[in-house]
């Protein structure tokens, strides 16, 4: 699915008016619908509702939603922050609709006006400012956000938080006045707001509504950024023929491991398997022997000389992928082999954990890296590699430059997981839960990014489906366990079941 930015997003709404054709009211008529719809099936009616709306279309919103609560019987009452002279048309529209059936249930609410006395028990809709925020709110629009943030009453915010804004940081305004929303009910396509962690404590749990923008503009609108779906994903799998065998689907090379951290390539080489290499080959220090040969015997193994640590690669030419970081450490000796192996390779080397903090302590090494590497790195790792960012936007766009600079794919993990492309492009996943931030996670996708790219995937195919895979693979795990009893082990386990996922079979 593409994250469009606001402008666009306002074509989108003026193309779909134009080409559909449908009136202005009446799109906003079928945004409204929508969030009546989620609230009234989600809410008890008989819990108070006060709405706050601005003076424009998303305030005319927030009116029409007003109008269909009212119509239920739901108790409502209605602030609107402005005057009638600075009303949108559509707006102006929903307030006389709403007025027309309870005329006592609303008044403009300006500087120097009482309050309403909200309790926690009681629900806030918000509808001050839409996507369209281009400057910090100030003022009293800013003092009626920061009371109904006070208040503590459950808040949903129709489209995105008040105050918020969808392409930029909040964190260049100072001591910025945003609602603090438990859910936010915002409009497909999706706002690249939604997908960073400095924007959650605003944001809350947020839904996607559709409300039937041009398929045929958002289709024809280049955009660079997407958000990962089953669909896109379902037609990118290799599909298995009836004669293939496992010479077909490649032969996966997993360097890691080290005294203490034995399972970490455990998991990495069950990670792998799963995700349907052919072969997989585990080159692991000597006391890894018997620890791998127990607990995944379906893996090859190749031995360094050195007992405790890696501190030589073996052969290279019989594989078709090569993953390497998990269970590492940083010993002198594991960094010459990873110089080596980055000088030697000619396959896509998928980087994790130590191998990336190798590499970040040894930055000129990255002019020698094959094409289309991966580097699948932590926030804290990621920024060993870059330096510190000013914020989450900023972040992402060191992220591109670095995909961009070293023709590299990088995936930051985290909810929501970030992929950028040497194009320029960034994938948000929408799969995986916080559960999965437990110890090991990392070394599955790391396996199973590599086995993918053992059997012939691009190394973008590979990333996006590791990345959901894996997602989605810990959300069936959380279903059976929970989010606070699931290990990495669980992911492993479900992994088949997440690809059978994408063909509908489960």
């Amino acid at each position: 699915m593409k994250i469009l930015p606001v402008e666009k997003i306002r074509e989108a709404d003026a193309y779909t008016i134009a080409h559909e054709p449908i009136a202005g009211i009446d799109l906003m008529e079928r945004a409204a619908t929508a969030c009546f719809s989620w609230i009234a099936e989600n809410l008890n009616e008989k819990r108070k509702v006060y709405v706050f709306a601005g003076s424009g279309n998303n305030g005319g919103d927030g009116l029409a939603i007003a109008r269909m609560l009212q119509q239920k019987h739901f108790p409502v009452e209605v602030y609107l922050i402005g005057s009638e002279e600075t009303l949108t048309p559509s707006c102006r529209t929903n307030l006389d609709r709403f007025r027309n059936i309870a005329r006592k249930n609303f008044r403009f609410l300006k500087e120097g006006d009482p309050m309403p006395v909200i309790h926690p028990g009681d629900v806030v809709i918000d509808s001050l400012f839409g996507s369209g925020l281009s400057r910090s709110a100030g003022g009293f629009a800013a003092g009626v956000i920061r009371y109904i943030n006070d208040c503590h009453a459950l808040t949903i915010s129709i489209d995105i938080p008040s105050g918020l804004f969808c392409d930029s940081s909040y964190k260049t305004a100072e001591n910025p006045a945003i609602i603090a929303a438990d859910y936010t009910l915002s409009f497909s396509p999706p706002k690249l707001a939604l997908f960073f962690p400095e924007n959650d404590v605003y944001l809350g749990k947020w839904k996607l509504l559709d409300i039937g923008l041009s398929r045929e503009f958002i289709d024809m609108t280049s955009v660079k950024n997407y958000l990962l779906e089953s669909q896109m994903l379902a037609t990118r799998i290799i599909k298995r023929n009836k004669f293939d065998h496992k010479g077909t689907f490649g032969h996966a090379l997993l360097i890691c491991g080290g005294y203490g951290k034995m399972g970490a390539a455990v998991l990495s080489s069950r990670a792998a398997l799963r995700s349907g290499a052919g072969l997989v080959t585990v080159h692991a220090p000597s006391i890894g022997m018997t620890v791998l040969q127990s607990s995944v015997p379906e893996a090859m193994m190749s031995i360094d000389s050195n007992e405790k640590v890696i501190s030589m690669i073996p052969d290279l030419s019989p594989y078709t992928a090569i993953g390497t970081g998990c269970g590492l450490g940083m010993g002198e000796q594991t960094q010459k082999a990873i110089k080596l192996l980055i000088q030697e390779a000619r396959q896509p080397i998928v980087f994790d954990a130590d191998a990336i903090n190798i590499i970040a302590e040894n930055k000129t090494w990255l002019g020698f890296l094959p094409k289309h590497c991966i580097f699948t790195p932590h926030p804290g790792e990621f920024q060993r590699l870059t330096g510190k960012h000013r914020d989450d936007y900023h972040r992402v766009q060191l992220q591109r430059e670095f995909s961009f600079r070293h023709q590299a794919y990088v995936v930051l993990k985290g909810a929501n997981t970030a992929i950028t492309t040497p194009e320029g492009e960034c994938y948000f996943n929408s799969t995986g839960n916080p559960g999965m931030a437990t110890g090991g996670s990392g070394d599955v996708l790391t396996g199973m990014i590599t086995g993918l790219k053992a059997q012939g995937y691009t190394s973008l195919d590979a990333c996006i489906l590791g990345v959901f895979l894996l997602g989605r693979a810990g959300d069936l795990a959380c279903s059976e366990t929970g989010e606070e009893a699931l290990v990495a082990g669980d992911i492993i386990k479900n992994i088949g079941k997440a690809f059978q996922t994408l063909y509908g079979k489960f």
